[in-house]
């Protein structure tokens, strides 16, 4: 009898060894990935009373992070089919964003080794056709959003997601993984279900992904609110959110769309660890 409790007591302290491990395990390595290139015909979109009639280069970012064996994507960008338009996807409003696509988020991906199959799960920070443009690349990975963007009426009245595609539908954070090492923020504002992405790296430490809950740096020292964005009170109260969330976690903040800063970090194929 002792025997066998002795053989027990060892398969159950591997199996929590096992567990802790995972738990601990956190996120192994981010890439950023070039999803999207364009110019701003008029800036003051995004600033309202400066920078008025000044253009302004915007890039698109989206996010692949390993957690262990599990592949993660934030945000999806530009539609892979704007690559093969020589002039880029013109806006309706000569003051948004003419946007280009040098490289596909697929081609990419198999930069780095990564198929589409392999992404089990994504989420976008808001659905705005920026972020949103490759979705169905990835139709079997469960999307984390929130359920007030989920649910926010589109204007030509037509869902804003494939009602096929499998979705954990969000009422506020979310830790991801259980260990802390990636959260959804919910920061309403510029949409009725905005969200931003905590991710927590052993080597380069803390990072939150703005998604557009600023559009570029002088909008976060001075917080600017876009006019367009459905609440100023709630954008406001994101950015302090994530303000606080940079002070407690020593953190950076890694903007979107700001070409400036983007320009300052490493793409993929290399990654953050």
């Amino acid at each position: 009898m002792k025997r066998i409790a002795g053989v027990v007591a060892l398969v159950v302290s591997s199996v929590l060894c096992g567990t802790a491990a995972l738990a601990q395990s956190g996120v192994e390595k981010l890439y950023i990935l070039n999803c999207g290139e364009g110019a701003a015909g008029d800036i003051s979109r995004w600033s309202p009373g400066v920078n008025e009639g000044q253009s302004m280069d915007f890039v698109d970012n989206c996010y692949l992070i390993k957690h262990g064996s599990d592949w993660f994507l934030w945000d999806t960008g530009i539609p892979d089919a704007v690559a093969a338009m020589p002039n880029g996807l013109a806006p309706s409003d000569p003051k948004a964003v003419t946007w280009h696509r040098p490289k596909t988020l697929v081609s990419q991906l198999e930069a780095i080794g990564v198929k589409p199959a392999d992404i089990k799960a994504m989420a976008v920070s808001h659905t705005h056709p920026d972020h949103i443009g490759n979705v169905e690349l990835f139709p079997d990975a469960m999307l984390y959003v929130q359920k007030a963007e989920y649910e926010w009426p589109s204007a030509d009245g037509k869902p804003r997601f494939n009602k096929a595609h499998p979705v954990t539908l969000l009422e506020g954070d979310r830790d991801l993984f259980g260990d802390g090492s990636l959260i959804i923020l919910s920061t309403p504002g510029h949409t009725p279900g905005h969200q931003s992405l905590l991710v927590k790296l052993p080597k380069t430490g803390t990072v939150v992904l703005s998604g557009d809950a600023v559009h570029f740096k002088s909008n976060w020292d001075n917080r600017r609110v876009p006019a367009l964005n459905v609440s100023k009170e709630q954008t406001v109260a994101s950015m302090e959110k994530i303000a606080d969330v940079l002070k407690n976690d020593h953190a950076q903040l890694w903007i979107n769309h700001d070409k400036a800063q983007r320009d300052t970090l490493k793409m993929a194929p290399e990654f953050y660890e």
